[in-house]
């Protein structure tokens, strides 16, 4: 009778090891979508600040008619963020978006002291300063998330349960290619 229940626990112990691991990798990938949730989030709340930036840009467009051109181009690329779908080739567009309006807005600043010593322009730069620290850090909680899923769906046995079930692919990190392109070294890895 002991010879029966050695196979059967044996069966049964697999069965629930590869149950948690099926409900691992997809704990791991709801992490990955709740992270750049939050990542199209904070990116979108730039939208808030978007209008105080037209009005700015307004008052000041007769002179720096690029502004506008850079506010409306950030707007657009904002709305293109989706929650649904990881595109990190939009946010990265995003994130080149907003760093040339704050490089044209600092000029702006630098030509026009009445707007530097603005202090809705000054708050708005606060505001927009600490939102890109903000897309910042919800960009690094993603790109670790990814990293978790990756290696849930890469080890062993992890990569047999999600061969046989799952089928979920490897997800890419987002990566700034503007400033990876500031270094010299290139790390070589495979």
């Amino acid at each position: 009778m002991l010879e029966l229940w050695i196979p059967v626990g044996l069966v049964a112990l697999v069965i629930i090891i590869g149950i948690m691991i099926y409900n691992g990798i997809i704990s791991r990938m709801n992490a990955v979508a709740r992270a750049w949730a939050d990542v199209v989030v904070q990116e979108r709340q730039k939208n808030n600040i978007i209008p105080d930036l037209e009005k700015i840009a307004e008052q000041y467009g007769q002179y720096e008619r690029s502004i506008m051109t850079q506010v409306t181009e950030l707007r657009s690329s904002l709305q293109r963020l989706n929650a649904d779908n990881m595109d990190l080739q939009t946010l990265s567009d995003t994130r080149t978006k907003t760093t040339n309006l704050l490089n044209g807005l600092y000029a702006v600043a630098e030509n026009y002291p009445d707007l530097k010593a603005s202090q809705l322009y000054n708050n708005l730069m606060s505001e927009i300063a600490e939102q890109q620290e903000n897309i910042g850090a919800a960009i690094r909680i993603f790109n670790q998330n990814v990293e978790d899923f990756n290696n849930g769906i890469e080890v062993f046995p992890n990569s047999l349960v999600n061969g046989w079930f799952n089928k979920k692919r490897k997800l890419s990190t987002f990566s700034d290619s503007q400033a990876e392109s500031a270094f010299e070294y290139k790390p070589d890895i495979h």
